[in-house]
């Protein structure tokens, strides 16, 4: 199990008796913080810093585990933070700053200066707050009693987007294919996203995966097909088509755990070979948690992957959609997002159905995908941008709503929302960020999350919502 390390910091001037205590009440607060965090992450505790050296050997085990996805640290008396610098410089880890006393209140009958001398974190943390500010370190501050329910949501928080940007930093994604000839916004340096976020981002031939289909058995597919049946309602008689994407499927799914991939690219300009661009093969990966994008758009597919791994121990949706087209109905103009076959069926409000039609792009065999009508509620849209010198992520919020009247013409997965505040300035401030026409929405994460994992990234972020006015949009896409 992933895991974050506790590392508590005193010093050796107030003698052994003081120690002992610390490190009795830090491990309190280890098995307390364990026991609310354990469906995310295990916490568990380090020796107390009490010179640079324990601060060194504390910090480099938490950089060289391979299980450990952040620290969280905390100052229980003062600890002169010139200890802290060697080890703080060597962390390659996430990092909270936890602001709290093991104490909640204060004895005031019997309050002395042992007592100040030991719980004295206001002093304490304000020493290491500079040091670590000093250093630039990206990091996270949380303050308040350690057992309040305000602090431990943020803990929980700190801990699902260090686990995502652990997984980032594992991810391999597969494009196949390239960019799509002349689109600008998809694509982007994947040198620099492997540095910045781990994703190694690698080309493979489509000939690949159509080698491994041509080694796919009948009693796989007819497994892969009892699969479909089970989760989803067959709408179509020409189950041949279920049949090949069934055997995409399940070559994907080869080549995926060969290969140690999380998210895939494709792009229907590259389909030698293929009889159907992927549809139902993609969707049901993409509920499994696999990262796609579609017309070689590798950011998204790596980011989708990265934030359901954020929000996997939520309730909600979260996958990839694109924008596509608008009612603009004065005063309640809505959008409708969807594509061409790939939507997740996380976003479904009932009971995806399996259905086969023609599909007008791509020069293929009419495709299989799974048909649905979104899911309702708040959520936030979410995409990433190669500004040239910088990655930006923008990240909006929105209201998912029901779509006005039925739509029997058009056979693709819909997901309809609504813009915040409004229409004018959330589309208006999308176009000013530089936001993508492909994204990641998701019904289980925050704005807040967002901003997290771009402050820890070092990730520039535009955001957009109800507390975004008209004033606001010049400034949204400004260098």
């Amino acid at each position: 199990m992933k895991k974050l390390y506790f590392v508590v910091g005193s010093q050796d001037l107030y003698g052994d008796e003081c120690l002992r205590q610390v490190a009795a009440d830090a491990a309190d607060m280890a098995s307390f913080l364990n026991d609310k965090l354990k469906e995310i992450v295990s916490v568990e505790l380090l020796p107390t810093v009490v010179d640079s050296e324990t601060c060194i050997e504390d910090l480099r085990k938490a950089s060289t585990d391979d299980d450990c996805v952040g620290v969280i640290t905390w100052m229980h008396t003062f600890s002169p933070a010139k200890m802290w610098i060697k080890g703080l410089q060597e962390l390659r880890k996430p990092l909270l700053h936890l602001h709290t006393q093991h104490n909640e209140k204060l004895p005031y009958d019997s309050i002395d200066m042992d007592f100040m001398n030991l719980n004295q974190s206001a002093h304490g943390d304000r020493e290491y707050g500079f040091i670590v500010a000093r250093l630039g370190i990206p990091h996270e501050v949380v303050a308040g009693y350690y057992k309040n329910e305000s602090v431990l949501k943020k803990i929980r928080q700190f801990a699902e987007v260090a686990k995502a940007i652990d997984y980032s930093h594992h991810l391999k994604v597969a494009s196949f294919g390239n960019n799509m000839r002349e689109v600008a916004v998809t694509d982007g340096d994947r040198v620099e996203s492997q540095i910045r976020y781990g994703w190694e981002c690698n080309y493979f031939g489509i000939g690949d995966l159509v080698k491994i289909m041509a080694t796919v058995s009948e009693s796989e597919v007819d497994a892969k097909m009892a699969e479909y049946e089970s989760k989803y309602t067959m709408k179509t008689d020409n189950v041949d088509s279920v049949r090949e994407q069934a055997k995409m499927e399940v070559a994907l799914d080869k080549f995926l755990e060969k290969n140690h991939i999380g998210a895939f690219a494709d792009t229907f300009q590259d389909l030698h070979n293929l009889k159907q661009l992927p549809g139902i093969a993609a969707q049901n990966l993409m509920a499994k948690g696999v990262g796609f994008g579609p017309e070689g758009d590798y950011k998204i597919s790596a980011l989708s992957a990265v934030l359901m791994k954020m929000a996997e121990s939520r309730k909600g949706a979260t996958g990839f959609i694109e924008d596509y087209t608008y009612d603009l109905t004065e005063g309640q103009e809505v959008e409708l997002a969807s594509h061409m076959l790939e939507v997740p069926p996380a976003f479904a409000a009932t009971k995806p159905e399996i259905q086969v039609h023609p599909l007008g792009i791509g020069g293929k065999e009419d495709p299989a995908r799974l048909v649905f009508d979104g899911v309702t509620g708040d959520a936030i849209q979410v995409t990433m941008v190669d500004m040239g010198d910088r990655f930006r992520i923008i990240c909006a919020d929105i209201e998912l709503v029901k779509q006005a009247a039925p739509m029997p013409k058009l056979p693709v997965a819909r997901i309809m929302f609504r813009h915040k505040p409004n229409f004018e300035i959330g589309t208006e401030g999308w176009c000013y960020a530089g936001g993508a026409h492909h994204s990641v929405i998701s019904t289980a994460l925050t704005r807040a999350d967002i901003a997290l994992f771009a402050k820890l990234t070092g990730t520039e972020l535009v955001t957009i919502g109800e507390d975004t006015r008209e004033a606001d949009l010049l400034h949204l896409g400004a260098r």
